[in-house]
C-alpha cells in the first residue's frame, strides 16, 4: 500500500507543459481552419464535433439593440474562443466518407469538460438530430432543453431558429422539387 504522503506527492506533482495527449487523442493545432462552430479542416481532413449542430452561417437573429446579426457567426466565435482558452483534446468516434466525427475535451481549471456540452449548454450550439428527428446523444438534447430554459446564449434572442427545423425544412422542399 502507497503511503498518503506519495500518493498526496503524486497528485500534486507538475504537469509537464509539453505532456503528450493521452492515447488515441490529438490537439487541436494552429492551422487548422474552422469553418463552423462545429466543424474543421486540417489539411484535407474534415472534422466535426459528434453529437453537435452549429446555428447555421446565414440564418439571423435579433439583438437586444435591435441588430441583426448572424447566428451561425455566433456560434463560430464561441467555438474559436473555447479552442483558444482551454485547447481541447479530441478522438475519433465515427466517420463518414467525408468527415472524422470527435468528441472533444476542454481543460479549465482542474476539470476536463466536454467541449460539445460546454457549446450546447451555453447555448451556443443544438443537439444534433438524426433522420427521424432523435438526437444522436441524449445528454447533449437534456443540456439544450437547459439552456434554453435558462435563455442562455442565443436563446436570450426570440428570433433565433433552431437549426434542425431549417435542416428539416430544406430537406422536405429538396424532396418536393422536381
Amino acid at each position: 500500500m502507497r503511503s498518503p504522503a506519495l500518493l498526496l506527492a503524486l497528485v500534486l506533482a507538475p504537469m509537464p507543459a509539453t505532456a503528450a495527449p493521452p492515447e488515441g487523442y490529438f490537439e487541436l493545432k494552429p492551422g487548422m481552419m474552422l469553418e463552423s462552430g462545429d466543424s474543421w479542416r486540417d489539411g484535407e481532413r474534415h472534422f466535426r464535433l459528434f453529437g453537435v449542430q452549429a446555428c447555421l452561417r446565414g440564418t439571423f437573429y435579433t439583438d437586444k439593440a435591435g441588430a441583426r446579426r448572424d447566428c451561425g457567426e455566433a456560434s463560430l466565435a464561441v467555438l474559436a474562443a473555447y479552442i483558444k482558452d482551454t485547447t481541447p483534446l479530441c478522438a475519433q468516434v465515427a466517420r463518414s466518407a467525408e468527415t472524422i466525427f470527435v468528441s472533444c475535451y476542454a481543460t479549465i481549471g482542474g476539470d476536463r469538460l466536454d467541449l460539445a456540452n460546454l457549446m450546447i449548454s451555453s447555448g451556443f450550439a443544438f443537439a444534433s438530430l438524426d433522420a427521424r428527428g432523435m438526437p444522436y446523444h441524449a445528454p447533449y438534447a437534456v443540456a439544450e432543453q437547459a439552456a434554453r430554459e435558462k435563455r442562455s446564449g442565443l436563446w436570450q434572442f426570440a428570433d433565433v431558429q433552431h437549426p434542425a427545423i431549417l435542416l428539416g425544412q430544406s430537406t422536405i422542399s429538396e424532396r418536393l422539387s422536381p
